[in-house]
Formats: C-alpha cells, sequence, structure tokens
C-alpha cells in the first residue's frame, strides 16, 4: 500500500482558513443585525441605506479586481492575515461614525476589505486544498454559514437588550482580533500559493488577467445560485405570508429552515465531494434546489412551501463551493497563484450580481407578474445550471482534488488541536 504523510502544518492551516471564513461571516452578519439600529443612531433614511449598501458591494467589486495582482506577487497568506484583523477594527468604525458622510467612509474602506478578504481566504483554501489533495471547500463555507448564524443571534440579542452598537462591535472586535492573529500565524507559507511548476516564477495578474470563457460560464452559474439563495433570503417570508396565508411569525420559518438545511449540508459536502465527482456534486445539489424551489412556489399550504424552502436549502449547500473550488484549482492548474487569485476575483465578481441584483429583479419581475412566478422562474435556471455543470466542466478539463488518505479528513479532532504547535508526526500508512 502506498504510504502517504498526514502534513500537520497544512492541517493546521486548513483549520486556521476556516476560522477566518467563519469570523468573516460573524463580522457581515454583526454588521447587517444591527442596520435598524443603525438607521435610527443616525436618522437615516431608506435612501441613505441604499446608498450605503451599495458602496459596500462597489467597494468589495473593484477590490476583488485589484487584489488578484498582489497575491500573484506576494501570495494569499500576505494579504489574509492584515485584512482579516482589519476588519474588525472597520466594524467598530462604522459603530463610532458620527454622521452619514462619515458613515459612507468607513462603509468604503469596510466593503474593499471584505472584498480582499473574500478573494484571498477563497484563494488561500484552494491552496490548502491542493496540499491536503482532499475538498475543504464546503467545510469553509459551512464555516461561514455558522459564524453568520451566530453573528445575527449575538447581534439580536444585543439589540434587545438594547446595547450600543459601539459596545456590541467592541465585543465582536475583541474577541476575534486575538483569534484571528493566531489562524495568521498558521496559515500556509506564501509560496505554497504557487503549484511545483510555476514557484519562483512570480507571474503577474493584471486587471484582464481570469476573463476567460469558462469563468465567464461559471460566473453564471454562480449568480444564479447566488440569486436563488438571495431569492430564498428576500422574498421567502413575503411569499409564504401573502401568496400562502402564513402568519408573520410562520412566514420567517421559510428562510431559517432553507440557512439551516444548508449549513447542514455544507458541514457534510466535503465527504459528499470525497465520494462524489464535483460534476454529479454539482448536477444533484442544483436540480434538488430546483425542484425544492418547485415544491415551494406550487404548494397550496404554508407548511408545505416551508418544505420547499428547506429542500433548496439542501440543495444549494454545495454547488457555490464547489464552484469556487473549480474555478480556483483551473487558476493554479493553468497559471499558478496568479491564475488562481485572477480566476477567483472574476469568479467572484460575477457571482456578486446575483446578491447585488436578485433581490430588486425579482421585486420588479414580481410586480408584472407576481411573485409565484417570479420565484417560479428560477427552477428552469436551476435545472440549466445542472444541465451545463458537465459540459462546462468537460471542457475546461477539471479534475476534482483526490485525497491522498482519508486520515486528513478526520485529523485533527478539532480547531484548537489544530492550531496548536504540535511537531509534525511520523508518515502514517
Amino acid at each position: 500500500m502506498r504510504k502517504t504523510r498526514t502534513d500537520r502544518p497544512t492541517i493546521r492551516a486548513r483549520w486556521a482558513i476556516t476560522t477566518v471564513f467563519g469570523a468573516n461571516g460573524l463580522l457581515i452578519a454583526s454588521m447587517a443585525v444591527r442596520t435598524p439600529s443603525l438607521k435610527l443612531d443616525l436618522d437615516l433614511t431608506s435612501g441613505h441605506l441604499g446608498v450605503l449598501s451599495a458602496i459596500f458591494g462597489l467597494a468589495a467589486v473593484i477590490s476583488m479586481q485589484i487584489v488578484s495582482s498582489v497575491v500573484a506577487r506576494a501570495g494569499s497568506r500576505t494579504i489574509v492575515r492584515p485584512v482579516a484583523l482589519i476588519l474588525p477594527l472597520l466594524l467598530v468604525g462604522i459603530a463610532v461614525a458620527p454622521n452619514f458622510p462619515a458613515l459612507v467612509i468607513v462603509q468604503l474602506a469596510f466593503g474593499a476589505v471584505h472584498g480582499m478578504l473574500d478573494v484571498t481566504m477563497n484563494a488561500h483554501a484552494v491552496a490548502v486544498e491542493r496540499r491536503l489533495k482532499l475538498p475543504i471547500m464546503s467545510s469553509c463555507h459551512a464555516a461561514w454559514s455558522i459564524g453568520a448564524i451566530a453573528g445575527a443571534l449575538f447581534g439580536a440579542g444585543a439589540a434587545q437588550r438594547e446595547m450600543s452598537r459601539t459596545l456590541h462591535y467592541l465585543l465582536v472586535a475583541v474577541a476575534l482580533v486575538p483569534l484571528l492573529a493566531l489562524c495568521g500565524r498558521v496559515l500556509l507559507p506564501a509560496h505554497a500559493d504557487h503549484p511545483p511548476q510555476s514557484a519562483g516564477h512570480g507571474p503577474r495578474s493584471e486587471w484582464r488577467t481570469g476573463w476567460t470563457l469558462p469563468v465567464l460560464v461559471f460566473g453564471a452559474m454562480g449568480a444564479t445560485v447566488l440569486t436563488a439563495e438571495a431569492a430564498v433570503a428576500g422574498w421567502s417570508g413575503v411569499f409564504l405570508h401573502e401568496s400562502l396565508g402564513a402568519s408573520l411569525g410562520a412566514a420567517g420559518l421559510g428562510y431559517v429552515m432553507f440557512a439551516a438545511c444548508q449549513t447542514i449540508g455544507r458541514l457534510v459536502g466535503d465527504r459528499l465531494q470525497v465520494r462524489a465527482s464535483t460534476v454529479r456534486l454539482l448536477q444533484r445539489g442544483t436540480l434538488v434546489a430546483s425542484g425544492g424551489m418547485a415544491v415551494a412556489v406550487l404548494s397550496p399550504w404554508p407548511a408545505i412551501g416551508v418544505a420547499g424552502f428547506a429542500i433548496v436549502g439542501i440543495g444549494l449547500a454545495t454547488p457555490l463551493p464547489v464552484l469556487f473550488s473549480i474555478v480556483g484549482h483551473l487558476g493554479s492548474d493553468q497559471s499558478g497563484e496568479a491564475g488562481a487569485a485572477a480566476m477567483v476575483a472574476r469568479f467572484t465578481t460575477l457571482t456578486y450580481s446575483g446578491i447585488l441584483l436578485a433581490p430588486a429583479m425579482i421585486g420588479w419581475f414580481a410586480e408584472l407578474v407576481g411573485l409565484p412566478w417570479a420565484l417560479g422562474a428560477l427552477v428552469p435556471l436551476l435545472a440549466a445550471v445542472a444541465a451545463t455543470a458537465g459540459p462546462a466542466t468537460r471542457s475546461c478539463g477539471h479534475r476534482a482534488p483526490e485525497p491522498d488518505a482519508v486520515e486528513a479528513a478526520r485529523s485533527p479532532t478539532s480547531c484548537a488541536d489544530a492550531l496548536g504547535e504540535q511537531p509534525s508526526p511520523a508518515a502514517t500508512a
């Protein structure tokens, strides 16, 4: 039997970058959940909030394009370490901004730093996958979801107790900064981002790099997936209440069940990817989501509608992490880290369009044909992603990372073990 080596530093890096994902989710949710408090504190209008949302998205998209060239020269670790520490501090800055102009400046910086972290943490996760030869992207995105849930619950509790946003965000920053500093120490070294054939050559990545046909196709698929997620988040409650007659309290269960099922699915997504090909996981996930959306919009009763949205959550658990993995590995195979960072940046830009544009587009479509038809339009779109997955993946010659050792998926048993400074063990059979 071929012997394999359990790479403890890489496993520690795996749990470190997973923690970064979780912290990012917590920070974004902490900001979002206190929006009503922000509106009251600074006497903002709905128009002001719309401007802040647009600034956040625009700054994130622009920074995603810029950061790829920096990563190509310096490696993802070099970016992840500082920006992960800056983001909690900028969250505090949002709390202490005294007026709307100051808030715009801080929001601009927060969006830009978030965009840089979004690209580089995904690029670093791809580098860890290449080292482990084991899929980890689903667990990373599961950590983001868990962090977001934790941030939303803590933020809701803080708002309920009438805790000031400043104190709330200071507590978040005090908790996260030391943890993220520790994680930064055990990330992979910068040179680990480059595959062997490109190590030392330092390929440059310009703003034009990465806009290839496969990235455009995968980006359209990712945008469709995130459009479905945004639709459930923004419109499932309205649909259950207005179309199916659910009470206001019951209407919220649609998104709750969607988020819970999606998070659970992501926790087991990496193991599913070990047992099945990425193509099948992508196809089956989007087909399940398409079926779940059909169940929801065709349901005559709120309970079945909630069940339909739960099925959508199960289906959409793995497609986005799988797409990130495909794009990142495709870029690394072609051009080293310069290609990986560029392609992840371009892919993320395209997928972000799903979040930025979908709620408004669905609202406009609902005005024309009704909300059930607007949500129902996602059924064939998700099915189209499933139909496209096979040809798109084969055309770019993608091969999913195959695990060298099942032990790497099982060890260490905890994040604390992973971040410890134990010496590397001997090779295992």
